[in-house]
């Protein structure tokens, strides 16, 4: 039998603690507006009880339970009247609930108040761990408006089957029902009771005789009666309007306090709204709306849109307008709320301009979740109206894009984003998953592919995900060049190939297809990192400043890669001192993902600096990192992935690197020099391999040989699990692309080609391909 460890007693309005080992007190709230906020406690775990699980509660959808509450035993003492009841729940719920010492809202029963230390009042005598256990009872989220209450009883290691309501003899949801209904009973005689009955007489007022001008009077107002009446209507509806309908001001913000300067148009933020489902599992669809309106916003170039993951870091606080105004330089605020109920959905919207403290529109809007696309229009519509911009005719065409008509594949793919941004192995294969799904509901859904790709390719990148994905590192690859074949024109596809593009060292290319991503949406904070790096690789380190710069002012609360960005520019210019400053600051930002993404290169900054011991010990804390490869963390596998064009500066930072004790790998130079003095042309190409047999190594010892045939035929033998194989081959610019019929599962898969001075392995390979599936040496042998 279950031993009841809190109970909350209803008819008394105590609530009791029996917690096996720690704290057993009794607390009475023993007045009106004491008792309502016991009963908002008992409403939250019935609730929950309803539920089966210990979750956060919206409170709007109980707002006739509530005032039916505060009206009858809180005596219209829990809050001043019905337009702040919310708003009291929650900074009574914040602030007065979990006093524990001060007790504002209960009293300690078998405890008596002592004098307060430094003239802080009587307070009760309790233990830090007493106070701390009681006050994380009390978990709150959203905001005054938009509240929602947890009654966090597993954190003092309770289950909702040692909790019970109390009420009568009664327990639990009949207990609540019962005391609901005792409440309701007592309003309705209190109504009858201030009613007169039928036979009760009631006296008639004397007859008074009336002089002519009153007369006079009478008829005046009898025959414009109509008229005083539209007039008096007039007048209620104009104060109705101001007091309830309109949104109140919000205290407004200030140029002064602007942590930086207000762009010279229009700008916003867009606060995560506020999940009010019942079911917690639909933050993903409300996280997914949030993060397409910004999107959307994004691509209006207009506007100055913060990016979401600078705006997201509001989510769950109580935060003002004004404040996040000065904190992310922005003149307007968009907030609000999302419930989804089966198939319907109501959005709650405002935007305020935090300059003058005014709404410039509060919107409800009601439909199905077959109209969601047709509801974000409006509301994007409704914001671009406010904001006067105007679009240009691409903008016009590309605003409300979602690339599917299917709602449901949409729902798919708003559940895989939320996982991808995560950024955990296990949330990118449920992002892979789900994104295949909205395929399966859509093929032709160019967002779900584009999304796979950049999956994969991170995959490639961050090495961790491989596991939970089931894939190895080429796999990642080729899936990666499968789904961007599927992609088209997406701005996030452009993005991938610009990255893939950089590894294969093709600069200009890679620069395009970013161009591209920012065309289609210039607000991107993630595109504008991409450009400044492709710049930066590309040998325009000067260039790259502006992107990196305005990257960081849409994506404030997040500078950390930005910063690494002008890192890479000082370095590119010689300026070592300010590099290191720069990534170490990052570091200190954003100590998880840091050292692995930045790391190496700090280490060759502080070598070239002279602080030789801090480099190596830097390298030495990379190495034992859980998903650093074995063999493989040399200097050929960190220069691989930093493309540099300029020769010069990629030679630093291997002296560098090499200085931090970082080892070279086996074959001439410590890494393959791929740079453009070393690259063939696409007729040096045809010419070196047209006919030819050519051999060499994936891995050494592995070595393998191809045969390039005069028809554009290909055939491979060599090591792996399949051991011959034929294909096709062909010349595109300065580009050479393969594919075999089921090696590296029919992908066809491209690159460059470089000469290798000195060659491999006792000089025996000249050449290298630089594709998407990596790095090998080869030579002709005939």
């Amino acid at each position: 039998m279950i031993k009841n460890l809190i109970q909350i007693d209803l008819n008394e309005f105590k609530l009791h603690l029996k917690l096996k080992n720690k704290t057993q007190l009794t607390l009475h709230f023993n007045s009106p507006s004491r008792r309502f906020y016991l009963s908002v406690i008992a409403l939250v775990v019935n609730e929950m009880k309803k539920l089966g699980k210990i979750k956060s509660i919206p409170l709007r959808e109980h707002l006739d339970l509530l005032a039916l509450l505060n009206e009858s035993i809180g005596g219209a003492a829990g809050s001043s009247d019905m337009e702040n009841l919310l708003p009291r729940i929650y900074r009574k719920w914040k602030d007065s609930l979990p006093n524990l010492e001060e007790a504002p809202l209960f009293k300690v029963l078998g405890k008596k108040r002592e004098d307060g230390d430094g003239g802080t009042g009587k307070i009760y005598s309790f233990t830090d761990e007493e106070k701390d256990g009681w006050a994380n009872l009390f978990e709150y989220i959203g905001s005054d408006e938009n509240v929602r209450l947890k009654f966090a009883i597993d954190k003092i290691g309770v289950n909702l089957d040692e909790t019970s309501i109390i009420f009568g003899d009664s327990r639990n949801g009949e207990a609540w029902d019962q005391f609901i209904a005792s409440l309701k009973k007592d309003k309705e005689e209190q109504k009858e009771e201030a009613v007169p009955q039928e036979d009760t007489a009631v006296s008639e007022p004397p007859a008074v005789l009336l002089s002519s001008l009153q007369e006079r009077k009478i008829s005046w107002l009898y025959q414009y009666r109509w008229v005083l009446l539209v007039l008096v209507f007039g007048i209620v509806a104009v104060v109705i309007w101001k007091i309830f309908l309109i949104p109140a001001p919000v205290e407004v913000a200030s140029v002064e306090r602007m942590q930086y300067p207000l762009p010279d148009k229009p700008s916003i933020a867009v606060l995560p709204f506020a999940n009010l489902s019942k079911d917690p599992d639909q933050e993903y669809f409300i996280e997914g709306m949030t993060d397409d309106l910004v999107t959307d916003l994004s691509k209006i170039s207009g506007v100055f849109v913060i990016a979401r993951t600078s705006s997201s870091t509001y989510k769950g606080k109580n935060v003002k307008v004004k404040q996040v105004a000065e904190e992310l330089g922005v003149r307007y605020v968009l907030e609000g709320s999302i419930r989804r109920e089966g198939d319907e959905i109501r959005i709650n919207a405002q935007l305020v301009d935090a300059m003058t403290g005014h709404h410039l529109w509060a919107e409800r809007y009601d439909g199905t979740i077959g109209k969601v696309f047709a509801l974000q229009d409006r509301i994007t519509q409704k914001i671009v109206t406010a904001l006067e911009v105007k679009l240009t005719g691409s903008e016009k065409e590309l605003l409300g894009k979602k690339g599917t008509d299917n709602v449901a594949a949409y729902d798919f793919f708003l559940r895989g984003w939320g996982h991808y941004l995560r950024i955990t192995p296990e949330d990118s294969a449920k992002a892979v998953d789900s994104f295949k799904k909205a395929i399966e509901l859509d093929p032709n859904y160019i967002r779900a592919y584009a999304a796979l790709a950049m999956v994969y390719w991170e995959a490639s990148i961050l090495l961790t995900p491989l596991k939970s994905l089931g894939v190895s590192w080429p796999e990642a690859r080729v899936r990666t060049i499968q789904y961007l074949g599927k992609a088209a024109e997406c701005p996030l596809a452009h993005s991938v190939r610009s990255q893939g593009y950089l590894y294969r060292r093709q600069h200009q290319e890679a620069l395009s297809e970013i161009e591209r991503a920012l065309a289609l949406d210039p607000n991107d904070s993630t595109f504008l990192y991409y450009m400044g790096i492709a710049l930066t690789y590309a040998g325009r380190p000067k260039d790259a400043v502006e992107f990196f710069k305005k990257g960081m002012r849409l994506d404030p609360h997040n500078p950390a890669r930005y910063l690494t960005g002008l890192g890479r520019v000082h370095f590119c210019k010689g300026e070592l001192e300010e590099a290191a400053g720069l990534y170490e600051k990052a570091m200190r930002l954003n100590p998880e993902t840091a050292p692995w993404a930045w790391g190496w290169c700090l280490a060759a900054f502080y070598a070239l600096l002279g602080r030789d011991q801090e480099g190596r010990a830097l390298i030495e804390t990379l190495k034992k990192e859980k998903f650093t490869k074995v063999g493989t963390y040399n200097l050929r596998y960190i220069m691989n992935s930093a493309p540099y064009k300029d020769r010069a500066v990629a030679e630093r930072l291997v002296e560098g690197l090499l200085k931090a004790g970082l080892p070279p790998a086996p074959i001439r130079g410590g890494y393959f020099p791929a740079f453009e003095e070393n690259r063939l042309t696409g007729e040096e190409i045809k010419s070196l391999l047209f006919g030819s047999t050519i051999t060499g190594y994936i891995f050494y010892p592995q070595q393998y040989w191809m045969n390039f045939k005069k028809g554009g035929e290909i055939t491979w033998r060599g090591p792996g699990s399949i051991p011959s194989d034929t294909g096709k081959w062909r010349i595109e610019g300065d580009t050479m692309c393969r594919q075999f019929e089921k090696k590296w599962w029919g992908a066809e898969y491209c690159g460059t080609v470089f000469r290798y001075p000195g060659g491999t392995y006792g000089g025996k390979d000249e050449f290298f391909f630089c594709t998407d599936l990596g790095f090998s040496t080869f030579s002709v042998v005939r």
